[in-house]
């Protein structure tokens, strides 16, 4: 019977062995299950509310779907095919807000489509969307501070969605915009950071809707300008999605041109040189012209560039070797179009910032005159300052446009809810390194986009391209742009592709209606290809 046990023996080892086998696989199918609870979840996940509205432009009822969701992005390095391991920190990425608004009824073939946002940078799109281009629009005030709520909203009847679809972007972090996971703010809040993310998010928008083979404009204000052509650039070289034009509306593309502390710079005088226009704009406007005001603007602000350029911009050249008779004489006529007294001007070395200008313009009244709009004045918060200590413009009319869009974003939009809407992200150092397309490697020193609109251009000979400003702004001069163009490493044959478009107004050309309305008609006009 010894076979028998044996014939047992086995049968109760294959048993047990079985039993084992079992056992393992079942541990070996718990495993996944267990990583899988250890490897962090997706930070975000996008988001879509829809809603259906109609406006009146120029007499035309347009009807249309507009949307406000959100779009995961990642920054440069990511890999969609690479999984995360368990327990590893979630990588970095963000959640961009849009709004979009698609026409009904116009076939997206071949309908063209606007991507529209501010700068700051970190500023959210609250400014273009309810002062310029969205459906519904804030009034606010002309020059002066708009009174508390309630506010009044608006049909937009200068909305551009008579000529495109449109889509505002909120930057990572501001709006309804969120970063999150490791190192984000390093991730996302620098120049060519926040490119890549705003070429990620257009990407994904083109595919998401379908509008791959649609005609694609930029539309960047503010820092938004050299976001837009950085980002002309990226999406030409990097993604070959060429575009079919660009929008500046106050620009800024070299960033040693800032005046707000160009002191901390000397020997750098290109900031007062391409402020003085600004400054006799305002002199004019505020009747502050030595021996009265010209009887037009234009004329006169052409007689101040002339001198910008040549006397002026001599005179700063010589530095200390300037001769005291020169330097009073100089004094007496950078009065003219500055309307500050040639004493004050001498005690400046003949060279003043924009803080001082719109700080002591109207010293004797008390009153500072705005940054982003010198049309605007307000009390000095300290008479003795030597700088403006904040900005009579922004503080005017920055209310009405928050409360607006949270109205109407959590009423008519039906998005916000649970949600903070965040007017600036908090960017706290941002990181100015960039690196020009051909150059390998980020460039010391101020950065400057003009290689990288040099480069768009070049290489996309069919782009075009709108320079708009406010001949009231400080902020970013108008003069500035102009000057910055005329110095784009571009040959002859393309400089007839951008044409300028200035208004009687500031940083924010539409805060003034007239304005507004010009700029609806330059923009439907640079759309269908008529803006040279």
């Amino acid at each position: 019977m010894r076979w028998l046990r044996d014939i047992s023996a086995l049968a109760l080892a294959f048993g047990l062995s079985t039993a084992a086998l079992a056992a393992d696989k079942a541990a070996d199918a718990a495993k996944p299950a267990e990583a899988a609870k250890a490897v962090p979840p997706a930070l975000f996940q996008p988001e879509e509310v829809a809603s259906e509205g109609s406006v009146t432009v120029r007499g035309s009822r347009i009807d249309y779907k507009a949307i406000a969701g959100t779009l995961v992005v990642h920054p440069k390095g990511w890999d969609d095919a690479a999984k995360p391991k368990a327990d590893d920190e979630a990588a970095a990425e963000a959640s961009m807000f849009y709004t979009a608004y698609f026409k009904k009824g116009a076939p997206a073939a071949d309908r063209p489509i606007l991507f529209v946002f501010n700068g700051g940078p970190g500023s959210s799109t609250v400014w273009l969307h309810m002062g310029a281009f969205g459906p519904r629009r804030v009034v606010t005030a002309d020059g002066q501070h708009t009174p508390p709520a309630p506010y009044q909203v608006v049909d937009n009847g200068e909305s551009p969605l008579d000529v495109a679809d449109l889509v505002f972007i909120d930057a990572p972090g501001a709006g309804f915009s969120r970063i999150a996971g490791k190192d984000k703010e390093k991730a996302f809040y620098g120049i060519d950071q926040d490119v890549y993310a705003f070429a990620d998010f257009i990407k994904q928008f083109l595919s998401k809707y379908q509008r791959w083979n649609s005609p694609r404009y930029l539309f960047g204000e503010s820092y938004g300008t050299p976001r837009a052509v950085a980002l002309a650039a990226k999406l030409q070289s990097s993604d070959a999605v060429d575009l079919n034009g660009i929008m500046l509306l106050s620009v800024t593309l070299a960033f040693d041109f800032w005046a707000d502390a160009p002191q901390w710079n000397p020997g750098n005088d290109l900031p007062y040189i391409a402020t003085l226009p600004t400054y006799a704009a305002t002199a004019w406007y505020h009747n502050r012209v030595p021996g009265g005001r010209p009887a037009e603007l234009e004329p006169f602000l052409a007689e101040a560039e002339r001198f910008a350029t040549t006397d002026y911009a001599a005179a700063l050249i010589e530095g200390n070797d300037i001769s005291a008779q020169r330097k009073q004489a100089m004094a007496e006529k950078l009065a003219r179009y500055t309307g500050l007294s040639p004493a004050y001007i001498l005690r400046s070395n003949l060279r003043v910032n924009l803080g001082q200008f719109n700080r002591n313009l109207m010293d004797e009244t008390g009153q500072t005159v705005g940054r982003l709009d010198t049309r605007f004045s307000g009390a000095s918060l300290d008479v003795l300052s030597r700088e403006a200590d904040y900005d009579p413009q922004s503080t005017a009319i920055s209310s009405a446009y928050v409360s607006a869009f949270n109205d109407y974003a959590r009423g008519k939009l039906g998005y916000g809810t649970g949600k903070a809407f965040k007017l600036f992200a908090d960017v706290g150092e941002w990181d100015l390194k960039h690196t020009p397309p051909g150059a390998g490697y980020a460039v010391e020193g101020a950065a400057n986009v003009l290689p990288d609109l040099a480069f768009a251009m070049k290489t996309n000979p069919s782009l075009r391209v709108l320079v708009l400003g406010g001949y009231y702004d400080t902020a970013t001069p108008y003069f500035e742009g102009r000057f910055q163009m005329r110095h784009l490493p571009v040959p002859e044959n393309l400089r007839g592709n951008i044409s300028y478009k200035y208004y009687p107004s500031g940083h924010m050309v539409y805060a003034l209606e007239a304005s507004l309305k010009a700029l609806h008609d330059d923009v439907a006009a640079f759309v269908k290809g008529r803006g040279n």
